[in-house]
């Protein structure tokens, strides 16, 4: 009996592991839209810093971001221990946002182009200037990031518990606390490898065989095309991931995009692909068109307050 008890118990153990394994997969597959950016925001953080303190700052970075998510992570499952009905709001909520970042970086690319190359080559000569202070701007550059990375720390996280809103409370626990765990230790471990990327590169261009000297000039030069590459993946992933979430969350409009999706697999050859891009391209423009009302509303909000307190 006790060894039959014992079985038992191992078998349900096993089902838990199994369901939490599965959990998290959907989960990471959902909250890697934000890795992109977050990878991006992150390793733009430390531009002007010099080479020996970057992998500190990413340190200190990291460190605040497992502070925030010691703060969010236990937030977010009290709510969805004492008000479940919160979560899909803030979900909606955290999608509109992601939608609204988004479209806000493309429309600052096309209205401030040039500001971004300006502000590094500010900073650059901040770095060579003997009468900065350098701890300061140090400093105030991490304590940007975590700023920045607490906005971003609770979209993921929000974005977890999103897909485990049905599960039991325990296995609620585990996904969210280890996607919060794999994100920081993968989010940090990869801007470490990005911006040493141009000194190894660097390093290995001045040293060795032609081969190696070879690899060494292709790090040079893939470093900054990374970075590049990596924001755009990361906006076109917030309007995926954030339209998603709000087709998702609006009545009817998955059944539309699900019953389009059925509609263009029926074409031959391409049937299958189309039915993938569909639902996906679907989302992008329900996340750009969402993006783009919402930070028009912020604008007009942010000229109304300004009138507002002129005539005050």
């Amino acid at each position: 009996m006790a060894g039959t008890s014992l079985l038992a118990l191992i078998d349900d153990i096993a089902t838990i592991l199994d369901d939490v394994a599965l959990m998290s997969k959907m989960a990471a597959k959902k909250t890697a839209g934000v890795l992109g950016d977050d990878l991006a925001l992150n390793a733009q953080q430390v531009a002007g810093v010099r080479a020996d303190r970057e992998l500190p700052v990413v340190w200190a970075v990291a460190v605040g971001s497992l502070k925030n998510k010691a703060i969010l992570v236990p937030a977010a499952l009290a709510i969805s221990a004492f008000a479940p009905w919160g979560i899909t709001p803030l979900l909606m909520i955290g999608g509109l946002y992601l939608c609204f970042e988004g479209f806000e970086k493309i429309a600052h690319n096309v209205l401030h182009k040039g500001e971004e190359d300006q502000h590094l080559g500010e900073l650059a000569d901040a770095v060579s200037d003997p009468d900065v202070d350098l701890v300061a701007l140090e400093k105030d550059k991490i304590q940007g990031a975590i700023r920045t990375d607490f906005i971003l720390s609770a979209e993921i996280i929000v974005i977890a518990l999103g897909t485990v809103a049905e599960a039991s409370f325990l296995q609620q626990v585990t996904v969210v606390v280890g996607i919060a765990l794999v994100m920081t230790v993968g989010v940090y471990g990869i801007v470490a490898g990005i911006v040493k990327m141009d000194d190894a590169g660097l390093y290995l261009s001045q040293r060795g065989g032609s081969a190696v000297r070879a690899l060494g000039r292709v790090l040079l030069a893939a470093a900054p095309k990374l970075m590049k590459l990596l924001s755009v993946v990361g906006t076109a992933a917030m309007f995926m991931v954030g339209g998603g979430i709000l087709t998702h969350g609006l009545p009817g409009a998955h059944d539309l995009i699900h019953h389009a999706a059925e509609a263009v697999a029926t074409v031959p050859t391409v049937g299958p692909l189309l039915a993938w891009a569909t639902p996906v391209t679907l989302d992008a423009l329900a996340g750009i068109v969402a993006g783009a009302l919402a930070l028009a509303l912020v604008m007009l909000g942010g000229k109304l307050l300004k009138l507002f307190k002129q005539k005050k």
